[in-house]
């Protein structure tokens, strides 16, 4: 059984964030008479979102795309981040790759900085920009009228240690941080997950720097009418989900890690490798660095340092072996494990924050078994797919009927060119509304719910709740505490 937080009162909304809502919310119209349009492409990992933007190219004039994904963002591991090449972009303006160091912090307030003039300036010369990414909370942050990150001023000279010692707060460790602002704002500590440090962290230096509590900038008015929700946007947005059944897309991420460590994975994250590195800030945060810590910290003992590099898949030593293995296996699972988180948030905000994603179903696109057993022995097949992945994706599809022209980029064309016109059938649904047709209470995405029979662990929301309720792993403990309930019972009943 779950145990729930008890409920807060919202406390109203600060009056301070009132004009930054209405400056949010403001943006001069269009010359259609309404907020500038945008496209924005989202889906999870390895879902075809980069292609389809670079295929609606060919069908409107105009199109840039502005990445959104907090990865390719950073210069360098452009096979582990699954950059974009100039070859697959095939001419289509691309923005936001490979600008920022890979040991600097990039947050959602720097990419909402960052894109918003690029966005202004396509629509100022008359392009149609589409924001393509998996990184949900930047695409939020452009959504969003306000984020609580605007509320914390830069300190100069005074760290965020400094100013919790000057509130009485010492900083005993990244554990701490969580039952500090349980003390501070107990409100705000039910809406994040305890393992979130950076947030954690965000929201101590809110408190130190202005002295707001951070559930102020998310209750009241603010959360239920304004943040997050897309009718607050200062864009007029079309959301593209582009998606795959859950197997289809856990079988094309195992093939994708396997073609990268080909297309020379193992030698970016060598270049980057450093044995005291912190791995939760900059580019060393990515999926595919921490993963082959262990196995670098062997390999460079055991190697000279003129046989670093060298055939670094050809490995002789049994250990080395065995840790590559291991690690490319935690590699695959780790993106699996990101695919149905994103997946769950993209679900979170269709239904609770009323995002009206237009969902794509590319399964059968995928689906291509005859011809995945027959190209390899036709073509040089893993090297294709290394070199050009979405080239080779278009070729594998192309040869089944275009089914990717078919059940992708005709019915996503269609919507956005109905988008174009004004269609009022595209309007927005009602946020507060989910599918069943209840209202859902405001509370229901801050109730904080912990399943003591997967360990505690922590769910946010009554979405998340319902989802982890009907996983297998859910199902399966629950089966075996009651088995386990019942035969302790038995025994006690025997004893007597």
């Amino acid at each position: 059984m779950p145990h729930l937080a008890a409920p807060a009162s919202p406390p109203p909304a600060p009056n301070f964030m009132s004009n930054a809502r209405e400056a949010a919310s403001s943006s001069p119209p269009s010359k259609r008479g309404r907020r500038k349009a945008v496209v924005v492409v989202m889906g999870a990992t390895g879902a075809g979102k980069s292609r389809l933007a670079v295929d609606l190219a060919g069908h409107f004039a105009g199109v840039e795309v502005v990445s959104a994904d907090s990865m390719q963002v950073y210069r360098g591991l452009d096979v582990l981040t699954n950059k974009v090449s100039l070859h697959e972009q095939n001419g289509v303006p691309h923005h936001l790759l490979s600008i920022v160091d890979p040991s600097a912090e990039f947050t959602c307030r720097d990419f909402r900085d960052h894109a918003l003039p690029i966005i202004e300036d396509i629509l100022d010369r008359g392009g149609l920009p589409v924001i393509v990414g998996g990184t949900n909370f930047y695409i939020q942050a452009l959504v969003s009228p306000f984020l609580f990150e605007d509320m914390s001023e830069d300190t100069q000279g005074c760290t965020l240690s400094d100013q919790l010692d000057d509130i009485g707060l010492a900083t005993d460790g990244v554990g701490s941080g969580y039952e500090h602002l349980k003390e501070i704002d107990p409100i705000a500590a039910q809406r994040i997950h305890p393992n979130n440090h950076r947030k954690i962290k965000r929201y101590l230096e809110l408190y130190a720097t202005t002295g707001a509590l951070p559930s102020d900038l998310f209750q009241g008015e603010a959360a239920e009418d304004k943040w997050g929700r897309p009718t607050s946007s200062r864009f007029d947005c079309c959301f593209l989900w582009v998606d795959a059944e859950l197997h289809v897309l856990d079988n094309y991420v195992n093939e994708r890690v396997d073609c990268m460590i080909n297309a020379g994975l193992l030698d970016e994250v060598c270049n980057i490798y450093n044995p005291g590195a912190v791995y939760t800030q900059g580019l060393r945060q990515a999926i595919g660095v921490r993963e082959f810590d262990e196995f670098f910290r062997l390999y460079f003992t055991k190697k000279e340092p003129d046989e670093i590099k060298a055939g670094m898949l050809d490995l002789h030593d049994d250990k080395l072996k065995s840790l590559l293995d291991e690690a490319v296996s935690q590699l695959k699972a780790n993106t699996r494990r990101l695919v149905r988180r994103q997946r769950r948030r993209l679900h979170r905000l269709n239904k609770d924050f009323g995002w009206n994603l237009h969902h794509i179903d590319a399964t059968e696109a995928f689906q291509c078994k005859s011809i995945c057993m027959y190209l390899p022995r036709v073509l040089n097949w893993p090297a294709l797919m290394c070199s050009f992945p979405s080239y080779a994706m278009y070729i594998l599809l192309g040869t089944t009927g275009d089914s990717w022209h078919v059940k992708v980029i005709k019915p996503c064309a269609d919507t956005v060119r109905r988008f174009l016109s004004n269609d009022t059938t595209l309007a927005s649904k009602d946020c507060s509304i989910d599918g069943g047709g209840t209202r859902l209470a405001s509370r229901e995405l801050w109730t904080q719910y912990v399943c003591e029979a997967c360990d505690n662990r922590v769910l946010r929301g009554a979405h998340e709740w319902e989802q982890h309720k009907q996983g297998r792993g859910h199902r399966k403990r629950t089966q075996h505490l009651k088995r386990k309930s019942k035969i302790k019972s038995t025994s006690s009943e025997a004893e007597v």
